[in-house]
């Protein structure tokens, strides 16, 4: 789930920054301020000292630079190097997630903890139902040898007292495919071969220590050249982020400078068309069941953890790719650019020839501050009359389970899966066998897209909001 917090604030307030600077025309002059301005000497720390809160936003400005943040030889590299080398083009970067090893390093090790509310009880059931005898009892006190424990949890459930507390490495806790684990140095690593990009561990980590790659710079350079046209492809979900009319929303994203916007709702009428008639072949030549192709972190997810499903999966492509291929063939000469709250969209863009970049809604909002647009006060762009409340449904959970239905028009037994937790995992691995529905609309995301890693709108405000659109 989506929570404010400050972490989040301060990489927002980045990006705002820069894109400030490249409507200035000043990033490579001003961008070495931007961690003394963030972190005055007069502000309170976050961490040990006001030197090493600068070090972390250094870091993380080059990352949304475009840059590596592995190597130590960053450190010899100046900020306003970087923003030469961004503004030149060269821009190397291949992974779409790193981690800013310096802000990464507060966690410790998962671990069950005894806390001052234990009695020292007679029952004791905490060192009786211990399996490997890792708790004694000392100064009228449980204690946990860590060495010994294994992490089962039996103490936790069992302490009348509720003393025992299990204490998380959040982004380990929050991944679905334990692809983030730390080093010897009490650093995390992504290991590429089992992340899905569903944007969990960037989500949950309190430090902001996960960053996803950004091609702020390029989109930038495009929108402001004279002789290059730019067409924004916008998801559904942006109609849960402002408190405005899907027309003043539109007309906003237009304002920055894109010569077209179009709407991903009408890829998603084309993807609930095909897949509807996808599903109805696959039953009637006997196939169990079919599951949706829509979330690129779902099929990450097959692609890497569950072969077994593949037979199973639509061959039906994304509304991206149907609203890009749309784009390129009205369009030949425009560049595209794919708007949505999606971390794994950067990962699907990357086999995609017609998506030339991915804007967060994070990133979004950075240039919608910047360019100084009121989203309410905007006036209204006509919307395109082939888009339904079904295309713009695919925004939330359930909603291309319900264009489907509305496409078929006949009796299908359907499920809606929202997140890949382990129960879901289990669930969906066990279809083969034993088909739960004949339709299933899996998300990785609670809630659908409204609730990615990369919206602005907290879910409780953007369901609200969305209900309100797809209401008119």
């Amino acid at each position: 789930m989506l929570y404010d917090n400050f972490a989040m604030l301060t990489k927002r307030e980045l990006l705002f920054r820069i894109v400030q600077l490249l409507k200035e025309d000043e990033l490579v002059s001003k961008v070495k301020y931007i961690p003394v301005e963030m972190r005055p000497r007069n502000k309170r720390p976050i961490r040990c000292c006001v030197h090493r809160d600068r070090y972390i936003l250094k870091h993380k400005i080059i990352s949304i630079l475009g840059f590596e943040i592995s190597d130590e030889e960053i450190d010899l590299i100046h900020l306003s190097d970087f923003a030469r080398m961004a503004m030149a083009n060269k821009n190397r970067k291949e992974n779409i997630l790193s981690v800013v090893h310096e802000a990464c390093s507060a966690c410790n090790q998962s671990q069950y903890a005894v806390t001052n509310m234990c009695r020292g009880c007679e029952g004791r059931p905490c060192v009786m139902n211990c399996p490997k005898g890792a708790i004694s009892v000392r100064g009228g006190r449980a204690s946990i040898h860590t060495e010994e424990c294994v992490s089962c949890g039996l103490c936790l459930k069992v302490c009348p007292y509720h003393a025992i507390v299990y204490t998380p490495v959040p982004c380990e806790d929050a991944c679905p495919v334990n692809a983030i684990s730390k080093d010897g140095e009490g650093v995390e690593h992504i290991d590429k071969e089992k992340c899905i990009y569903c944007g969990k561990c960037m989500q949950s980590c309190p430090y902001g220590a996960l960053m996803e790659r950004s091609k702020i710079i390029d989109i930038y350079k495009t929108l402001s050249h004279p002789g290059k046209k730019m067409v924004a492809m916008v998801a559904p979900a942006i109609y849960g982020q402002f408190d405005a009319t899907p027309g003043q929303i539109l007309s906003a994203i237009r304002k920055i400078g894109f010569d077209e916007v179009i709407e991903v709702a009408l890829g998603a009428e084309i993807t609930a068309a095909k897949e509807a008639e996808e599903l109805k072949e696959r039953l009637e030549r006997g196939d169990p069941f079919m599951t949706t192709s829509c979330c690129p972190a779902y099929t990450g997810w097959v692609e890497k953890h569950a072969p077994m499903l593949k037979p199973f999966v639509s061959e039906t492509r994304s509304p991206m790719v149907y609203t890009a291929r749309y784009a390129k063939e009205k369009y030949p000469d425009a560049e595209t650019v794919f708007i949505g709250p999606c971390l794994a969209k950067r990962y699907e863009a990357e086999s995609v020839p017609e998506v030339d970049y991915v804007m967060s809604f994070e990133e979004l909002g950075a240039f919608m501050m910047a360019y100084n647009i009121d989203v309410p006060n905007c006036n209204e762009k006509g919307l395109d009359p082939e888009v339904t409340r079904f295309g713009r449904g695919f925004a939330q959970a359930g909603g291309v389970k319900e264009a489907i239905l509305n496409a078929v028009k006949e009796g299908i037994t359907t499920l809606n899966l929202e997140g890949l937790e382990k129960k879901n995992q289990a669930l969906l691995k066990s279809m083969p066998k034993k088909p739960a529905a004949g339709f299933v609309e899996v998300m990785a995301c609670d809630g659908g897209c409204i609730n990615g890693p990369c919206s602005l709108a907290p879910y409780t405000l953007s369901k609200r909001q969305i209900k309100k659109v797809l209401d008119t």
